[in-house]
């Protein structure tokens, strides 16, 4: 090789779901099954919004981000899983880290996108006199371009670390794509530093934004409980309801990934949980956001007539 701390392998093994050629078939089905849901509603999603009027307000905007966010995280992984499913489970070393890059570019992104939904939900419900003022377009953009800005910088400074490690073998990957966490034990350099930076990044995208997200939500259920009328809590826990759910399927996933193996918790019991967040998670989100909200269904049916009942 031209460098010492080039890669001498050239392409990684993935694990297989099962060698039962029937259960590969069933598996096969269900993941095309929900790569179809999930790139077919945030596509759908994204659409709408963009074609309403009515529905370019912050929340529905941060909505869009996260479509855009899962339609980009189940293209990056489930066409890969798809094709080793039929054929050999390997993926390229290049393949291989671009899949890392997109993948925990999304990831990441999308934990610092619930903090910001939060905010705007605590802007709309404890300071609604002052909601349009906070939350203007301005913000919103900034906002957005910084989640985005924020994670890109994280994964592009780990991925170029990652491309000084030297691996030299073994190339077999316990996992059913590329994550760095099961890519680090495979490197025969030190990846000392590696491993600090993944802990500095799990304890800012996880701990530290879900932290904030509970404060936001601590106020905002405060303030619910202040409504007088029973129809005004109501609708005040309505518009926050949906977001609340899917921050619950993420973080229930990412803290027993990333971090339960921490705490001694092995990694091999979270590449089930791995796979709800990269794939089911994608498929659900637009079913909850559009299944719950009012504005979004009458903008599909206006879009899609045949929608109706």
């Amino acid at each position: 090789m031209a460098s010492d701390n080039y890669s001498t392998v050239t392409e990684f093994i993935l694990q297989s779901f099962s060698e039962n050629p029937q259960v590969q078939i069933l598996i096969f089905s269900l993941f095309l099954g929900l790569f179809v849901v999930a790139f077919t509603g945030n596509s759908l999603i994204i659409t709408v919004i963009s074609l309403n009027p009515g529905l370019h307000t912050p929340m529905y905007f941060f909505l869009m981000n996260l479509a855009l966010l899962d339609v980009l995280s189940t293209l990056t992984v489930v066409p890969k899983l798809l094709q080793n499913l039929i054929t050999r489970n390997t993926i390229s070393y290049g393949g291989c880290l671009a899949q890392i890059y997109f993948l925990t570019w999304c990831l990441g992104a999308e934990l610092l996108l619930f903090t910001v939904m939060a905010f705007d939900r605590y802007a709309a419900i404890c300071q609604p006199l002052h909601y349009t003022t906070i939350m203007n377009k301005t913000v919103c953009f900034l906002m957005a371009f910084t989640v985005w800005a924020i994670s890109g910088v994280n994964i592009t400074i780990q991925i170029i670390m990652t491309l000084h490690l030297s691996f030299c073998g073994p190339n077999t990957i316990d996992h059913y794509f590329c994550e760095i966490p099961l890519l680090l034990p495979l490197s025969c350099s030190s990846t000392d530093v590696n491993k600090v930076m993944e802990i500095v990044a799990d304890m800012f995208f996880a701990i530290f934004n879900f932290l904030l997200i509970l404060v936001s939500y601590g106020f905002i259920i405060s303030s619910i409980l202040k409504i007088r009328t029973k129809e005004g809590k109501k609708r005040a826990f309505s518009t926050c309801s949906s977001h609340l759910i899917v921050v619950s399927l993420y973080y229930c996933t990412i803290i027993y990934i990333y971090i339960l193996p921490g705490l001694g918790q092995s990694l091999k019991k979270g590449k089930v949980a791995s796979v709800i967040y990269a794939i089911v998670t994608p498929a659900l989100n637009p079913l909850i956001y559009s299944l719950r909200n009012k504005d979004v269904k009458i903008a599909l049916n206006k879009l899609c007539p045949f929608l109706r009942k």
